[in-house]
C-alpha cells in the first residue's frame, strides 16, 4: 500500500483543513502566501492601470490555454498531439500559471476520470463537499501515481518541468516587482489567485447540483455562466467533456464557446497540431463506463474505443 492509499485510508475529508498530506505541506503554504498577498494587492491597488490590467488579462488567458490545450486536452486524452515547440510553449505558460507540472497534472485528471464519484476520486465533492472538492483536496489526498496514470510521460522532455517549476512559480509571484507594487500584485498574486479558482471551480461546482445520486453515477455538468472565469476557453462545458473524453472539443454546440477548440482548428491548419480526434455525433451522456477499471493495475490512457 503507498503512502496515499494509507492516507486516503483515514479517509483525509474528515480531518482539519490545515492537515496536509505528505508532501502537501509546500502546496497549502503557497496557497496561504498567494491568496494573503492578494488580499494586500486588492487593499494596495484595489484597480490596476490598463497596461498592468491587460498585461495580467494576456498572462491568464495564455495560462489557460496551455492548461486546456496542452495539459487537459492533448497530455491527458490523447485528443490530439501538438508540435514539441507549441507543446513546450503552451506547457511553459500553464507552468507559469500555477497548473504545476504536465506529469502531475495529468496523472490526477486521469485518475479523476478513473474513478470519478465515487470514494477514490478524492476531488468529488460527492465525497468531501464543496471546499474539498475546490482546494482542500490539493493538499491533503496528495498526488496521483505518474507511474501507473501517466507512464507516457515519465521521459526527460516532461521530467524536466519538474525541476523548472520552483523558479519558474518565484518568476511569476516575483516578476512584476519590475513595474513597482502594481505589477507585483496583479501579475503575481491576483493572476495566480484568479487561474487558480478558475480550475477549482471545474471539479467542484462542475460536479455540483447534477442530478446523479447514486456512487458511481455521472455528476458532471455543464455550467454556462462559468465560461467568463474561464475566459470563454470551453472548460465549463464539464458534462460534455465526461460524455465524450477523447474528443478535442469541449463546446459542442454553436452557443457553447470554445476557445481552446479554436486554437487547435488554428494549429491543425498551420500543422502545428495532428490527429485532432472530434466529437461523436449524438453521444449526450456521460453515463458510460471508463475504459479502464478503478482496480485494475494498468496504466490508464483515455481512448475511444
Amino acid at each position: 500500500m503507498t503512502l496515499r492509499d494509507q492516507f486516503l485510508a483515514r479517509h483525509p475529508w474528515a480531518a482539519s483543513w490545515w492537515r496536509p498530506a505528505p508532501g502537501g505541506a509546500k502546496i497549502l503554504l503557497w496557497f496561504v502566501l498567494i491568496h494573503a498577498t492578494a488580499v494586500a494587492g486588492f487593499f494596495f491597488v484595489p484597480v490596476p492601470s490598463w497596461p498592468i490590467g491587460l498585461a495580467a488579462l494576456i498572462l491568464t488567458w495564455l495560462g489557460g490555454i496551455g492548461t486546456t490545450v496542452c495539459y487537459h486536452r492533448s497530455l491527458a486524452h490523447r485528443a490530439v498531439k501538438l508540435n514539441p515547440i507549441v507543446r513546450n510553449a503552451l506547457t511553459f505558460f500553464a507552468v507559469l500559471n500555477g497548473s504545476g507540472t504536465p506529469t502531475a497534472w495529468t496523472a490526477n485528471h486521469r485518475l479523476h476520470h478513473a474513478t470519478s464519484d465515487t470514494v477514490e476520486d478524492v476531488s468529488s465533492p460527492r465525497i468531501g463537499g464543496f471546499w474539498w472538492a475546490h482546494l482542500r483536496w490539493i493538499w491533503q489526498a496528495g498526488e496521483a501515481s505518474v507511474q501507473r496514470y501517466s507512464p507516457d510521460l515519465d521521459r526527460p522532455e516532461y521530467r524536466v518541468w519538474n525541476h523548472l517549476q520552483i523558479p519558474m512559480m518565484v518568476l511569476s509571484f516575483f516578476g512584476g516587482l519590475v513595474f513597482g507594487l502594481e505589477g507585483f500584485f496583479w501579475l503575481g498574486a491576483i493572476r495566480l489567485v484568479f487561474s487558480l479558482h478558475a480550475q477549482c471551480f471545474v471539479n467542484s461546482i462542475c460536479h455540483m447540483g447534477g442530478p446523479a445520486t447514486e456512487p458511481g453515477q455521472d455528476s458532471s455538468r455543464n455550467v454556462p455562466w462559468l465560461a467568463v472565469w474561464h475566459l470563454f476557453q470551453g472548460e465549463n462545458w464539464h458534462g460534455n467533456h465526461h460524455a465524450q473524453p477523447w474528443s478535442a472539443r469541449l463546446g459542442l454546440k454553436p452557443m457553447q464557446v470554445d476557445a481552446g477548440w479554436w486554437v487547435i482548428v488554428v494549429l491543425e491548419k498551420l500543422r502545428l497540431a495532428m490527429d485532432v480526434r472530434r466529437p461523436r455525433p449524438g453521444v449526450i451522456s456521460a453515463q458510460m463506463p471508463v475504459p479502464v477499471p478503478v482496480e485494475s493495475s494498468r496504466p490508464l490512457i483515455l481512448k475511444a474505443d
